[in-house]
């Protein structure tokens, strides 16, 4: 039976207090009287909102065991309570105690790994409008479900964060400016930071190299196309295995040759484009460039069911839905701007930014729609930190600034682990590096005009 004392006072305990307490003020002077009555019910009402705040704490751990052992069954488990959310040390704690009383009282017991039938993890997480808390409960190899629930936050809960209470940090290092719009920008050498990069521009990339602290023009490649581009343009520049790079751009694709100098073909073709790229295409850069494939390993390679691709719409600014080889039964999902995956246990879960405006997340046998409140570019990126992937998502603050935050999904909400990272002007684009382990975002500042490319990476906070 719960026994925790912080959900409700028990009234006769509360009745013989103010008694015993009205009894000992009658023996006082007057003034004496009137302070200590004052001070008493000051500590009476702080109590029933203690009381009030924990019941609602109450309510959801209720919910979330009952769905919890639904799943379960009586039995013994591990039980592992994690605190992603703004609450505190001692909330998390309270709501830690509880969620054990409760789950003990519908008959779980909670017991070391190797006395176990499964395992329960509950995620203490939220979002701008609510905490969300997730079970995930593995019960053997084969059995995976995930319980979830959610509530209001108050409205004196600002969702705010001071940047240090984050676990993660996302640090911009800057790459490179002109007037010209950038494209994409592939690093292709890097040491603390890159020292040998490749920009992507309407007609031309360009390679440069850092110098004496300066940036210098090794080589430009002219792209050609026989079509006009489309107003809005994208495109992407990819490192390749056995040649430098490849280029894509609407109806063409452009590819560089293997030895110095440098040369380009660039060719009309309707091919799909990448969506992510494997890591493991590093290892086999062209022995023209021994240092970039020597500094420029990846921590691990993306699953090889992430090699997918998707057609770009030639006019347009965005993809047209169609997948290539697909997502289990979905060979088709809507129009989206950009796409980020995150690796389960069995499957990748795919986020994609539709051009009607939810994010749609496709695991191969679902399709859910969420609004996120996030502008129309995310990528994924692989790192040593907490959880291992984190969704980097842009979102619009006003018509002069826009910001870039890593996110974490312990199921199907986005939790911010790191503080957002403020630009001065619209970002255009955010690709992810095709090692994986970071992104480049493209804004144009609003004083300047200036296109300006920045490395974006997560860093472990200490």
């Amino acid at each position: 039976m719960r026994t925790a004392v912080y959900n409700s006072l028990i009234p006769q305990v509360v009745l013989n207090t103010m008694n015993g307490g009205l009894r000992f003020a009658l023996t006082l002077p007057s003034a004496r009287i009137v302070s200590l009555v004052l001070r008493f019910f000051l500590l009476l009402s702080l109590f029933t909102v203690a009381a009030s705040a924990a019941t609602d704490w109450n309510s959801a751990e209720q919910q979330l065991a009952r769905k919890i052992v639904a799943i379960t069954g009586p039995g013994a488990v591990t039980l592992t309570i994690e605190n992603h959310s703004s609450l505190s040390r001692r909330d998390a704690d309270i709501i830690g105690n509880g969620l054990r009383s409760t789950l003990g009282a519908l008959g779980l017991r909670f017991v070391k790994p190797d006395q176990s039938a499964g395992s329960v993890i509950i995620s203490l997480s939220e979002n701008p409008g609510s905490y969300v808390w997730v079970a995930e409960v593995r019960q053997d190899a084969t059995e995976h479900a995930v319980a979830m629930v959610s509530m209001a936050r108050p409205e004196s809960s600002a969702f705010q964060h001071d940047a240090s209470s984050f676990p993660l940090t996302l640090r911009k290092t800057s790459l490179w400016s002109q007037k010209d719009r950038i494209l994409d920008v592939a690093v292709l050498e890097e040491n603390v930071s890159p020292t040998h990069i490749a920009v992507l521009d309407s007609e031309k990339v360009s390679l440069y190299r850092m110098l004496g602290g300066k940036w210098q023009q090794e080589q430009s490649l002219v792209l050609t196309h026989a079509r006009p581009w489309p107003r809005d343009l994208r495109g992407r520049l990819i490192l390749a295995r056995d040649h430098l790079f490849d280029i894509y751009l609407p109806g063409v694709i452009c590819r560089s040759s293997s030895t110095l100098p440098l040369t380009l073909n660039c060719r009309e073709s309707d091919d799909p484009w990448p969506l992510v790229t494997a890591a493991s295409a590093m290892n086999g850069a062209s022995a023209n460039f021994p240092s970039f494939g020597a500094q420029s390993t990846a921590p691990a390679a993306l699953p090889a069911a992430a090699q997918m691709a998707a057609f770009f719409a030639p006019s347009r600014n965005f993809f047209t839905g169609a997948l290539a080889p697909g997502i289990g039964k979905f060979t088709t999902v809507p129009k989206f701007y950009s796409a980020a995956f995150l690796p389960r246990e069995k499957y990748l879960l795919w986020l994609f930014a539709s051009v009607d405006g939810p994010v749609h997340m496709v695991d191969g046998v679902t399709d859910l729609t969420a609004k996120l409140n996030w502008g129309s570019d995310i990528a994924s990126v692989k790192t040593s930190c907490g959880a291992g992937w984190q969704i980097l998502a842009t979102s619009v603050a006003n018509e002069n600034a826009s910001s870039i935050r890593a996110y974490e999904f312990p199921d199907r909400e986005p939790v911010p682990v790191s503080a957002a990272v403020d630009f001065s002007g619209d970002i255009t684009s955010l690709w992810a590096q095709t090692k994986g382990d970071a992104a480049i975002a493209i804004s144009r500042n609003k004083e300047t005009g200036d296109y300006e490319a920045f490395q974006l990476a997560v860093a472990c906070s200490q």
